[in-house]
């Protein structure tokens, strides 16, 4: 008897064929290591190593507990761990330099050392990022599209990092006041299509660019779900596309319970996302994601 080929997440496409269009395979080159994304989400899995972030605030700001953790992520199937040292929910308030720095910069040399999956570092501080990199960090993942400080854009071109430019209405301490747009699928389409053209024109080589609408970010919940809804609009763009719905206030809205367990609500958006393409998952619960993901695909190869 033969044995069936194991379901992996690159045979995802072959099912859906009847429901979408196949966007081909893309690349993202990094500072030294390029991802390959097959017919699957990559899982960028979170660690806050902060005392106020909205989901999971002080849990891993001990360096020994966020690196314990990040190493559990990418037991779990982690492709890419996203280390943070400054909450960027509604109403935050910014973290200097020095003490963002000595958040992350133990948890990046310890987890590069350990693991060879890459490291982004979340921030939007030159410094910062400059350091992240020197201790093994692969990508600068910048909300403020590498905007937010002057030379943010020199460190990214000389250490030839991964990017990803998302768009943000306003700052963190006003992105909710009331953020307007005519058009939001199109206007942050075009914000990322020339924040994209831009950075090229600037030295950043088109393959190293991912791209990231905001979800959150100085958008409204009608938005936010056009923005998920419309995904697929965003491939126009020619880059790997990273969007961040994990635990969002939007889903609690979505299922009428703002106190739900939004990680139910999260698997779902996933496997949305996941049927339109998107390379890059950005989560807290990296384990219930991938197997959702892997359960998902074994039942379309059934279909």
């Amino acid at each position: 008897m033969t044995d069936k080929p194991p379901v992996t997440l690159d045979r995802i496409a072959a099912p859906l064929t009847g429901h979408l269009t196949v966007v081909r395979s893309t690349q993202w080159r990094l500072r030294t290591k390029t991802i390959t994304f097959g017919k699957a989400p990559a899982i960028m899995g979170i660690v806050n190593v902060t005392p106020d972030s909205f989901s999971d605030g002080g849990k891993w700001i001990v360096p020994e507990a966020a690196v314990a953790h990040a190493l559990q992520l990418v037991e779990q199937g982690a492709d890419i761990i996203d280390i943070g040292g400054e909450s960027t929910r509604p109403y935050s308030q910014p973290v200097d330099q020095a003490e963002e720095l000595r958040r992350v910069i133990p948890v990046i040399s310890a987890i590069a050392r350990q693991t060879p999956v890459p490291i982004s570092i979340d921030t939007s501080k030159s410094a910062v990022a400059a350091r992240a990199i020197a201790a093994g960090a692969e990508i600068i993942n910048d909300i403020t599209g590498l905007q937010g400080d002057p030379e943010m854009l020199r460190v990214a071109r000389e250490s030839g990092a991964g990017v990803c430019v998302m768009h943000i209405q306003g700052t963190p301490q006003t992105m909710q006041d009331n953020p307007r747009y005519d058009d939001v699928v199109a206007e942050v389409i075009e914000y990322l299509r020339s924040r994209r053209t831009n950075l090229i024109e600037l030295g950043i080589d088109v393959d190293k660019i991912c791209l990231d609408p905001g979800i959150g970010f100085g958008k409204s919940h009608a938005d936010n779900l056009r923005l998920v809804s419309e995904i697929g609009r965003f491939h126009t763009l020619d880059a790997p596309i990273m969007v961040g719905h994990s635990r969002k206030g939007f889903i609690g809205k979505l299922l009428d319970d703002p106190d739900a367990n939004r990680d139910a609500g999260t698997l779902g958006l996933s496997l949305f996302l996941a049927l339109k393409h998107v390379q890059i998952l950005r989560v807290h619960e990296v384990r219930q994601t991938r197997q959702a993901l892997q359960t998902f695909a074994a039942m379309l190869e059934r279909h």
